[in-house]
């Protein structure tokens, strides 16, 4: 007797069925986002043809690896940025796309995030933040909000985290912008409007741990969901006065600079030039 394979029945070619059902924990959002961006890819391109997804070590970096039927590269924990850096290097045709979580890209590889925003790296990086070192056991992560419970903090968190999305578009990102798990169709938005940009672009997805974080800090997944509905603001500009205890979402900045490529491209177009008048 033969089991006929399972096809998920929105995005079936676009993933592995042999994977499914995945194993994210319940109520976990990764897979939201990861489906998100199967959407936008679908609309402007019908394949994965051309695409390569990298990711680092965590929850969120099982999201393309091994869910996607596509070239991915599960790399080292903190090191998705350096090797789609060198995938995109050596290849610039391919759209190369970084899936992976906030403890991979901003604690670990917080170094690597930051200079590639700043050189504009020809890369689409989306970041699920939630809000601690899921995969590990839940310990404190530097995108943990201040005064917020994990197993290290128990008391609460002493520290400010990162506002990301922030700091990528003040590095130098042409494209920043964040949402939350369920403003899946924004998400997809979002995707669709950086797959059609050059240089770096970043789009956070804040998608609470529901196993660790969620339990310690807010008690249920309906809860949250109602806090991402009732609490998030779209961002209309610095100017913009915030009420206490809100959530900005939205697009913290959109530029049309150079990415790395065309600018390395007239560099080396100059380069020759001057070679051959000597």
């Amino acid at each position: 007797m033969t089991t006929a394979k399972r096809e998920h029945p929105f995005v079936g070619k676009y993933i592995r069925p042999e994977v499914l059902p995945h194993k994210m924990c319940p109520g976990c959002g990764n897979m939201i986002a990861g489906n998100a961006l199967i959407r936008a890819v679908d609309r402007l391109y019908g394949s994965f043809d051309k695409f390569v997804f990298v990711s680092g070590i965590g929850c969120a970096a099982w999201v393309p690896s091994p869910h996607f039927n596509a070239d991915t590269v599960h790399t080292l924990h903190g090191r998705a940025i350096p090797a789609a850096i060198g995938i995109k290097l050596a290849n610039p045709s391919l759209n190369v796309i970084v899936f992976s979580g906030d403890g991979d890209l901003i604690g670990i590889g917080g170094n690597h995030i930051i200079h590639a925003a700043r050189r504009n790296i020809d890369l689409l990086v989306m970041m699920i933040n939630n809000f601690n070192y899921g995969m590990t056991g839940g310990q404190l992560a530097p995108t943990t909000p201040l005064g917020a419970k994990t197993i290290t903090t128990i008391y609460g968190n002493p520290e400010s985290p990162f506002d990301v999305a922030r700091l990528i578009a003040e590095a130098g990102a042409n494209y920043s912008a964040r949402w939350t798990v369920y403003h899946n169709a924004l998400i997809e938005k979002s995707v669709e409007k950086a797959l059609k940009m050059e240089g770096f672009r970043f789009i956070e997805v804040l998608s609470p741990c529901v196993t660790r974080y969620v339990k310690f800090n807010i008690g249920s997944l309906e809860k949250i969901m109602d806090l991402f509905k009732k609490q998030t603001v779209i961002y209309k500009g610095e100017n913009q006065e915030i009420p206490p205890g809100k959530i900005v979402i939205g697009e913290f900045v959109i530029r049309e600079n150079p990415g790395y490529l065309r600018r390395y491209g007239m560099m080396r177009e100059k380069a020759i030039k001057q070679w051959r008048k000597s």
